[in-house]
């Protein structure tokens, strides 16, 4: 008898594919107010971010926020939540940037604390201002419109490169995995017996089937290409 597929593990939600509560710090994204002024007192690593995450204390409460750091960003550097001040690190709305800027952690909607543009390396840019709209070009090269009161940081996102080293031993890629709730190392369907998969089996590796099936099939036979409106190769 074979094991269910993983796709039926993972939809039963156990701990395997959980993102570990240990991981993470806290949720990282801007606070309420609209006006903050803070000095960074720590940046520490999350295994969850592939940016580090930069502690900063209000200098007038106390108070202590967590973002995502900047390139070039030092204990000590203030940081602040504003409408007119452009250095790195501050945060504010896209309609107060100038064109042309590098951004991260861009909301999608005002006060959602930022959605877009958080992995390490990456930037958009501010494109253009239209009325109380911006249009921003995303690292993947799209153009996307947002309403100007939606909230950035400036600059880029400290970390990049980190790709570049490779992991050496598949139990480090492993944990790096397992940190962010993913499983590793992923089998193929067609490499698996035929109890274990609906790929599985044969004289040699192959599907046998139709890979395309439609959304409203049982998890047990949900595998490959779910719902695909074309396949093949584009020409």
């Amino acid at each position: 008898m074979g094991k269910k597929l993983i796709c039926q593990r993972r939809g039963r939600g156990t701990s395997k594919f959980k993102v570990p509560e240990r991981s993470s710090l806290a949720e990282i994204k801007y606070p309420y107010e609209r006006k903050f002024e803070g000095v960074v007192t720590e940046i520490v690593r999350d295994a969850i971010h592939t940016a580090p995450i930069m502690k900063v204390r209000s200098k007038d409460n106390g108070k202590t926020i967590l973002l995502l750091a900047a390139e070039g960003i030092q204990v000590g550097q203030t940081i602040k939540i504003t409408e007119d001040e452009i250095a790195i690190g501050n945060v504010l709305p896209m309609g107060k940037i100038p064109e042309g800027y590098p951004i991260y952690n861009v909301e999608l909607n005002p006060g959602d604390g930022g959605k877009l543009v958080r992995s390490a390396g990456t930037h958009a840019t501010v494109v253009s201002h239209s009325g109380d709209k911006t249009v921003i070009q995303l690292p993947s090269g799209k153009f996307k419109t947002l309403s100007s009161d939606c909230r950035a940081t400036i600059g880029i996102p400290a970390g990049g490169g980190r790709k570049d080293k490779p992991f050496v031993k598949a139990g480090k890629k492993y944990y790096h995995m397992r940190a962010r709730g993913r499983v590793y190392p992923i089998v193929r369907g067609v490499a698996m017996n035929p109890v274990s998969h609906p790929h599985g089996g044969g004289s040699h590796q192959h599907v046998g089937k139709p890979s395309t099936v439609r959304k409203g099939m049982p998890p047990g036979k949900k595998v490959g290409s779910i719902g695909a409106r074309r396949t093949g190769r584009r020409k």
